[in-house]
């Protein structure tokens, strides 16, 4: 699989050069170097806030039909007023996710350390420190088992009685208590709280153990730490349960129970059995894209990152390394039994987000999307299964919002949600009333059944969930007066504004009527429910109804400077450098826009990614840039595709290659550790050797000049078809197919096309031709 290690020679100095360790709900970002290890500990659902129910002014059809009239008259002025009375609600406790406490160890070891290294292995998803002093090896590593639900580290040093340390846990938050005693325990109990987001009085309550099992030596209470001294080894065990979705007070026996469990078997077991558990999913997936020129793949990270930014040398394998990275991060962020998918930051927090007015939420405009839109592809279907018992229960929410502010049946969620299942409109109009975010999310569903035909899955919660969304859309809907096209509104394209009627500057507004965004979104939800409601054979009246309404939707148009159009009517751009490229939906991860099916919308949709990339003032945010990749990955334009993701690499990554958002942006103060960066690039890496939505599977249809010959195994494409390919000198070598279902498989690649008659139970070969030989049975 080759060097799949994210590697250091010096100390990580804070949160920004720590590695990251996770086990779908547990999560540390392990910083320092010889003399001390400080461990940032996150909980999946330690969040502040609560539930509450969506509350409106007024609301209602009524409501909706004064303000529709303003906008569809032109009276964006009063269409905006009236909709601030009515579509913004109080903020009240929504609430963020927060970092848990910091747990700090501090070594007693006299001397300097030699030979100082530190690493991330993503194959076994282990973090290890390794240093010499005094003559003595010193090793230390850590793991985050999802197996036995604990965190879990083992310091030894090379001489006998020479490990000496204490231990202290701290909290992030004012309600925070800890208690140790010296059997090697110290036990803590917290409250998630804090006053940007909520009250300061409400959050989920967390209680936690460290443990530590010492070989030799002794152990004893130093405050509300731990003091360990002259001992060969020490084992540290880390569980932490809270009350999220509990009714009674067991939850607090549950990391009693961890650790038990955990302590119980030897550090060998425990380690063989997370490296299996870790192993069955990291492993389905091999990338190589070549070594460069000058060997930088053996350096340290930082400094191959250096030379990344300052354009020196070649190094493709950073871009493999990258890849794995998001895979390995998916997998430590959001295995099939956590609680709660991955948020803004994932499963960890630097407790940057926590400070700003949008918190470390659930944001439904891109960031929650991207970080799962690499999963199906990148072979980890399950870790997706969160997301889809997530969205499943923001659609019972997203009733009340339906109702209370549309009248309106089914369901709906807008710019964000919170861990309860927030669906109202958000308090500013360029982003809060983006009335199809909950739509975008749950278009995820839609994902995870195309790529694994999973009927009980369509039939169970897709089709069911989706179902509800379009009957919604169906009652919310209006018919345009002048363009007698059905759309929706008001609403936004997501946090940006426009020029009305023609005019190029003076007052810029968010709200109109049928954003192309809004129309892409339905358009495909409406043809998956007529689909699914085929293949299930239910809901015949409903399907003529969606089969209807999808003859009246807008289609997309071109503007006077040959963009995609952002909005119905060809407004001025307010801000033609912004950040966000919702109406490139249908470019990617849409399949509305390609270059064979639509050229024209395709060399549109270019202009529109030109026009941004030439702007000076451009918002080079992490998700643009993972947006930029993979849409020109969709325009088969390889080369633009790598120069975004060189870019979002070298200029947008921590030492630890955490992507994160630029000071300034959306009134950041310090550069926040986003993971939608992380999780984008990793998609656009996959969409730029393998694509499949546009009803063939095309192999290697955006490769660069960068990775002439390389080779990747166990891509997933649509269908649960499963891929693997070698190219040599830009071009396809072989592929080997494994297809998810019988029947017809079109296959393509470099201009060339083959159409094969497969069966589930058998592989297929394709030489570099696409000439097919079948192959035993599997």
């Amino acid at each position: 699989m080759g060097d799949m290690k994210l590697q250091y020679t010096s100390p990580a100095a804070g949160w920004q050069q720590g590695l990251p360790i996770g086990n779908g709900r547990l999560g540390a970002v392990i910083q320092g170097g010889a003399d001390k290890e400080i461990w940032s500990l996150t909980e999946a659902t330690y969040w502040s806030g609560r539930a509450e129910e969506p509350q409106s002014a007024t609301g209602g059809k009524a409501a909706l039909a004064e303000m529709r009239e303003r906008f569809f008259a032109g009276d964006y002025e009063t269409g905006e007023r009236l909709a601030r009375a009515t579509l913004e609600p109080p903020k009240g406790n929504f609430g963020t996710h927060l970092t848990l406490a910091d747990l700090e160890i501090l070594f007693d070891e006299g001397g300097g350390a030699d030979g100082f290294s530190r690493e991330l292995d993503l194959e076994k998803a282990i973090v290890s420190h390794a240093y010499s002093r005094n003559g003595s090896l010193c090793r230390r590593e850590a793991f985050a088992t999802h197996a036995a639900d604990v965190l879990v580290t083992r310091l030894t040093m090379g001489e006998t009685g020479g490990l000496s340390f204490r231990l202290a846990l701290s909290g992030r938050t004012s309600l925070f208590s800890t208690g140790a005693d010296a059997s090697g325990y110290i036990r803590f109990r917290s409250q998630a709280t804090e006053d940007i987001h909520s009250d300061g009085t409400c959050g989920v309550f967390a209680s936690g153990i460290v443990h530590v099992a010492a070989k030799g030596g002794a152990i004893a209470c130093e405050g509300n730490g731990l003091r360990i001294e002259g001992a060969d080894e020490a084992i540290i065990y880390v569980a932490v349960s809270t009350d999220y979705g509990k009714t009674d007070s067991d939850w607090e026996a549950e990391s009693v129970q961890a650790i038990e469990l955990a302590a119980g078997q030897s550090y060998e077991a425990l380690r063989a059995e997370h490296i299996a558990d870790h192993g069955k999913l990291f492993a389905r997936v091999s990338l190589d894209l070549g070594e460069g020129d000058n060997g930088q793949s053996a350096l340290p990270t930082d400094e191959r990152l250096r030379l990344l930014r300052s354009g020196e040398g070649d190094d493709p394998a950073l871009y493999a390394l990258f890849y794995q990275y998001g895979r390995y991060l998916t997998i430590a962020g959001s295995r099939e039994n956590s609680p709660l998918p991955l948020n803004l930051q994932g499963l960890w927090n630097d407790g940057e987000a926590n400070r700003m007015a949008w918190s470390c939420d659930y944001h439904l405009d891109v960031n929650t999307e991207m970080n799962y839109y690499p999963t199906e592809a990148a072979n980890l279907a399950e870790c997706q299964v969160p997301l889809t018992r997530f969205v499943a229960k923001l659609a019972e929410a997203g009733r009340s919002s339906a109702r209370t502010f549309y009248g309106s049946e089914g369901w709906v969620a807008h710019v964000f949600t919170n861990a309860w299942g927030f669906s109202s409109p958000g308090w500013g109009l360029n982003w809060g009333m983006n009335v199809t975010g909950g739509l975008w999310i749950a278009m995820q569903l839609k994902e995870h059944y195309e790529f694994g035909l999973d009927r009980v899955f369509l039939k169970e919660t897709a089709y069911p969930v989706l179902k509800e969304a379009a009957l919604f859309f169906l009652d919310y809907m209006v018919v345009h007066p002048e363009h007698g096209w059905l759309v929706t509104g008001p609403s936004n394209s997501p946090e940006n504004s426009f020029y009305p009627n023609g005019r190029t500057e003076g007052p810029e507004y968010a709200l109109s009527m049928g954003a192309t965004m809004d129309m892409m979104l339905v358009r495909d939800l409406f043809d998956f429910c007529a689909d699914a409601s085929a293949t299930l054979a239910v809901d015949e009246e409903l399907r003529a109804r969606l089969k209807s309404a999808m003859e009246q939707l807008p289609p997309l148009q071109v503007g006077s400077n040959g963009q995609l159009r952002e909005w119905l009517e060809d407004f001025g751009e307010a801000q033609p450098d912004h950040r966000h490229l919702s109406h490139l939906y249908g470019l990617y991860p849409g399949a509305q826009i390609t270059p064979q099916g639509t050229p024209e919308l395709s060399e549109a949709a270019r202009t529109t990614l030109q026009r941004r990339m030439g702007r000076e003032g451009l918002e080079d945010v992490e998700f643009t840039l993972a947006q930029f990749a993979a849409s020109f990955a969709r325009l088969g334009d390889g080369d633009n595709a790598h120069k975004q993701l060189t870019y979002l690499i070298g200029q947008l990554c921590f030492d630890n290659l955490l992507t994160y958002s630029k000071p300034g942006i959306a009134g950041a103060e310090t550069p926040i550790f986003v993971a939608d960066g992380n999780f984008g690039g990793t998609s656009a890496i996959g969409e730029m050797l393998l694509q499949s939505h546009a009803g063939a599977i095309e192999l290697l249809p955006a490769l660069p000049a960068n990775w002439p010959s390389g080779k990747v195994e166990g891509l997933r494409a649509r269908g649960n078809t499963i891929v693997n390919m070698r190219w040599e000198e830009g071009s396809l070598a072989e592929a080997t197919i494994r297809p998810g279902a019988s029947g017809t498989l079109v296959v393509c690649s470099g201009g060339r096309t083959a159409t094969l008659e497969v069966e589930t139970d058998r592989a297929y070969k394709l030489d570099g031709e696409l000439q097919a030989t079948m192959l035993r049975r599997m």
